[in-house]
């Protein structure tokens, strides 16, 4: 029996990881592809009139078994990546993107969904208008040359995003970077067990850091030897050696992509489904904030280097930045971790909010099982302890799982379908060796972020699955994980997760939070311009191109985004976002919702009763998805129109005008 083509018998359809073998996973993805097309066959073939519920709701119904299968592999892929995954997914990946293209080039399909009238509700209205969308911007309405030619692109940039991603993997893995004891100098005794145990995890002598996703590394901020800091700095710089090629084919394949379906190039085709008004629109936001953050970030390595007595180079910014924040805060790093221990912090922190603000419940499910050791199961409940979903939290790094933090799903919740939602958080935290793990800041806001987008996912009431959760615009889908962070430090949460951090410890926080946000815009600025500009040409414009790294030095000059010592977060060669994953023209998003989170957040803290604040919350953003307009939902809840005038106070760019 391959436990991957029936649907699980555990509680909320909870995949049954302990029965799936790799040997499952070939023959469940060909069997869920017979039976899509079947689903898909019936729906044509039907010989009575074209019906919202025999054409619309059968098509949102089709495909489950793919759903499913697709859901767990990819989901594993990420976490627990083999030679034999990755032999899969260059196998199955070319089929899945032929059989979506001749879905959406189904021409008695695309005729037989045009011709039916959607109910009068607004969720029904909105899935019809996106559904047909989907076709024309899948091929629907080119030639047979054309579809043949959008048919090769997308298997062709399937294949590639999959390449991209595991050449960025097996760099990680290699370039991880070797030290010996007296070159770890600054590292509690703690971590330093754990970088020993990571070499021998991986087969080395000595002790090994892992690499983290972003160009800066957060050990940067505790090493003190400027050349101890510098290795880890430019190795990361050293990812991505394989992917110059790639990322070039890709970002060519999407402009002429872009070109078949009549867009001016790829920025333009992925904005007309976000929230931001154009492409220009973005453009311009990136323009005048850019300015303004290379002047803040400048009058920061004034500071740091005057600390340092000489200059500083960009491996050695976290370090001084630490150093100065303890001095002029009294902010020290290593001795506020202490007060945040990782499983405090989710019961007691994260857990504690989301009972606060939303009224729900996490309890731990130890019998149920997760796909890897360390991998925790919850079960999620209203006030009144009526089910709504499961959670899965993997926290720690394993040399298996790509880097980076995300949430996503085994199982959406649909009303159509029937079905509650089943969703994962994943970091990369260092695992200790014995003992509690103790988050940083960053990883701290990171676990509360991640939530957010869990909550996202867990409270979903939507009717069709399209519009379940997340499935919402990258620059809308941070906003819910973005407003989530802003509990963490909320007086009534930290008091409750951490109860003996000192008042001053708690005063430095708040007057820290201003302090290096030059270096945190200008870094996060440079990846969205460099994503953008990748995304902003024609064909023929790159067609011209060969050289990436002057590529990136021209755009960000150009964008007026040009800091001595400060690296993009993300550089073209591993910039896993828009290359191995969804957010290409799409990396601004983070920028865009947080000017919703801004604003939002005052909204929370304008609101006397925090449970009420919360339901409103719930019932206007989290629980409607992509099933009304997200414009709508936002000016109902502050009740005016977004303003960005409170991401600028809080980024420290209060001056600029945009």
């Amino acid at each position: 029996m391959n436990p991957l083509v029936e649907p699980s018998q555990l509680d909320y359809q909870l995949p049954p990881f302990a029965e799936i073998k790799n040997e499952h996973y070939l023959p469940a993805f060909l069997a869920a592809l017979d039976d899509h097309n079947a689903e898909i066959s019936a729906i044509v073939s039907n010989p009575e009139p074209p019906t919202w519920e025999n054409t619309m709701e059968a098509f949102e119904a089709s495909g489950t078994a793919l759903t499913r299968v697709s859901n767990v592999f990819f989901n594993l892929s990420g976490t627990d990546a083999s030679d034999e995954f990755n032999e899969i997914s260059a196998e199955i990946l070319p089929k899945l993107s032929a059989h979506s293209s001749a879905i959406y080039q189904n021409e008695a399909l695309y005729q037989r969904l045009q011709s039916v009238t959607a109910p009068e509700d607004e969720e029904s209205q909105r899935l019809h208008e996106h559904t047909l969308r989907a076709f024309r911007r899948r091929g629907a309405d080119l030639s047979a040359e054309g579809k043949t030619r959008l048919t090769e692109i997308d298997q062709r940039l399937s294949t590639l995003g999959e390449e991209f991603r595991n050449n960025l993997l097996e760099d990680t893995k290699e370039l991880a970077v070797s030290f010996t004891r007296e070159e770890l100098d600054g590292f509690s005794q703690s971590r330093i067990d754990s970088a020993a145990a990571y070499a021998k995890e991986i087969g080395r002598e000595g002790y090994v850091i892992p690499l983290e996703l972003p160009t800066v590394q957060s050990e940067q901020a505790v090493l003190t030897r400027p050349d101890s800091r510098a290795r880890l700095y430019e190795q990361s710089q050293q990812r991505g050696r394989k992917n110059g090629d790639v990322a070039l084919e890709m970002a060519r394949l999407r402009a002429e992509r872009a070109e078949l379906l009549g867009y001016a190039n790829h920025a333009e085709f992925v904005v007309e489904e976000e929230t931001a008004d154009s492409a220009e629109a973005v453009r311009n936001l990136l323009r005048d904030l850019a300015p303004a953050a290379s002047a803040n970030a400048a009058g920061e390595y004034k500071l740091l280097a005057d600390a340092a007595g000489t200059e500083i180079t960009g491996a050695d910014w976290p370090y001084w930045e630490s150093k100065v924040r303890a001095r002029d805060f009294a902010l020290d790093e290593d001795e506020l971790r202490q007060y945040f221990p990782l499983n405090r912090v989710l019961k007691d922190g994260v857990f504690y909010a989301a009972n606060l603000l939303y009224g729900i419940t996490v309890t731990p499910r130890p019998d149920l099982q997760g796909y890897a050791e360390g991998v925790d199961v919850w079960e999620v409940k209203e006030e009144d302890g009526t089910g709504i979903g499961l959670l899965l939290t993997d926290y720690f790094g394993r040399p298996s799982k790509r880097g980076g933090a995300w949430m996503s799903s085994f199982v959406d919740q649909s009303h159509l379908m029937g079905t509650k939602p089943v969703i994962v958080n994943v970091m990369g935290i260092t695992q200790p060796v014995d003992g509690e793990a103790y988050l940083t800041l960053d990883e701290l806001t990171t676990v509360f972020h991640e939530f957010g987008h869990a909550l996202h996912g867990l409270l979903s009431d939507v009717c069709y699955p399209s519009f379940s959760g997340t499935s919402v615009p990258r620059d809308y889908v941070e906003f819910p994980s973005q407003i989530n962070e802003n509990w963490a430090f909320h007086p009534a949460v930290l008091a409750n997760y951490a109860p003996d951090l000192p008042q001053r410890l708690v005063d430095a926080i708040e007057a820290a939070k201003q302090f290096g946000q030059g270096f945190g815009t200008a870094e996060y600025l440079a990846a969205s311009i460099i994503d953008y500009a990748w995304h902003s040409l024609s064909a023929a414009e790159l067609a011209k191109i060969d050289d990436i790294d002057a590529f990136e030095k021209q755009a960000l000059e150009d964008y007026g985004l040009n800091v001595d010592h400060i690296k993009a977060r993300y550089q073209t060669r591993y910039f896993n976002h828009i290359f191995g994953g969804g957010y290409s023209a799409g990396y601004y998003s983070y920028l865009w919702a947080e000017v919703l989170d801004a604003d939002g957040f005052d909204w929370f803290s304008e609101q006397s009763d925090l449970r009420a604040a919360g339901q409103r919350f719930r019932d206007l953003v989290l629980s409607r998805g992509a099933s009304r307009d997200y414009t709508a939902a936002f000016t109902e809840l502050r009740g005016r129109e977004r303003d960005i005038a409170p991401l600028l106070r809080r980024r420290g760019l209060g001056g600029t005008k945009v």
